[in-house]
């Protein structure tokens, strides 16, 4: 059995938002001339492990914030991790932790890509100038004008805009704000070996010892893999975590700003090998010419190696025969039947 699952899932978005700092992220494709909308890996992973912990009612791991005093002011120094598996969460999207004591790090066994467009021409952005306003309010909304530190009284404000014939409105303009449509993919490797192992090596470790000794309490079993000697989670354990892990790796959404650009992001289809190479072609565009303007088209094939799976929406966008109302579920059961069936305890025989 390989030791790795590839997934690619293509999204649509309408008219949101993937990132909130500086409005919708981009770069610029220069082969086709475009700014592509994107979704950063680091993204779309802990929008996956929110889901992923949603879905087993847990909490996220704690982060303890460190910071040096010097003078009167704050330092900022590395953020702390707790380095343990037990937390879904870092089990999954893996640690590091440097700084005072024992440096320890495991990388994730999830390797995740940006959220990008299938085809620089399948997506754009538009701009749009948003407002806060409250001008059909003026009784309940005062305002409030400052010179320097100093806050202006009523009757100060009032002789200033006598003299410089100005008025101050109770709406503020927030230009330029960008909005991300289109058809997105984005690709996920799953480390079998790794995804419930954690490795007991000191030399480059994962974990402290005083953890290892904590793990092998609750019963983590001892065993070894293509890295050397590891710790792995318990079965029970393993056969509550996978059906939520494989609902999170199809299901998750962007969150963070839906209050103000919601989009359900809806999945079209979803592709999954043991051969990376098969999604690339399974779900794809091709390019053609018409007169002097280049386009793209949207094509799911299955006959590329991949196993497909078509969501119903999925038919408004591309030509599909074979989509289904239960795509989703299905692409589920297969993740969840692999890693079920994957051999833990014995992956060297």
């Amino acid at each position: 059995m390989k030791p790795y699952i590839y997934l690619r899932a293509l999204k649509h978005a309408e008219h949101t938002v993937f990132g909130v700092q500086e409005g919708q992220k981009t770069y610029y494709d220069a082969q086709f001339g475009q700014y592509c909308a994107y979704s950063s890996g680091q993204q779309v992973k802990r929008s996956i492990l929110e889901d992923l912990t949603s879905n087993l009612n847990v909490s996220m791991a704690p982060v303890t914030f460190n910071y040096n005093i010097k003078g009167k002011q704050l330092e900022n120094k590395e953020p702390w991790s707790p380095c343990d598996p037990n937390y879904v969460d870092q089990l999954i999207g893996g640690w590091m932790r440097a700084g005072d004591g024992l440096t320890v790090k495991r990388r994730s066994p999830l390797s995740i890509s940006a959220m990008r467009p299938l085809h620089p021409l399948l997506s754009g952005t538009v701009k749009e100038n948003l407002t806060f306003d409250r001008s059909n309010r003026p009784d309940g909304n005062p305002v409030n004008v400052r010179m320097g530190d100093k806050l202006l009284t009523e009757e100060e404000i009032e002789d200033f805009l006598t003299k410089n014939d100005r008025t101050l409105p109770r709406r503020n303009w927030i230009p330029d704000n960008r909005r991300a449509q289109g058809l997105f993919v984005y690709d996920i490797a799953i480390d079998l070996r790794t995804l419930f192992s954690v490795s007991v090596n000191q030399h480059e470790p994962e974990l402290s010892k005083e953890k290892i000794e904590d793990l092998t309490s609750k019963g983590w079993i001892s065993g070894e893999n293509t890295f050397g000697k590891c710790l792995i989670m318990p079965k029970a354990e393993r056969e509550k975590i996978i059906p939520a892990l494989a609902s999170a790796l199809l299901n998750w959404r962007i969150t963070s700003n839906q209050a103000r650009t919601f989009s359900l992001m809806e999945t079209l289809a979803v592709a999954i090998s043991d051969n990376a190479s098969t999604l690339t072609g399974a779900i794809r565009a091709k390019l053609s010419e018409e007169g002097e303007k280049q386009k793209a088209k949207p094509i799911i094939d299955e006959t590329a190696g991949a196993e497909l799976f078509i969501t119903l929406p999925c038919s408004g966008y591309i030509n599909t025969v074979n989509e289904s109302a239960d795509a989703l579920q299905q692409a589920q059961e297969k993740l969840i039947n692999v890693m079920m069936e994957f051999p833990y305890e014995n992956q060297l025989n």
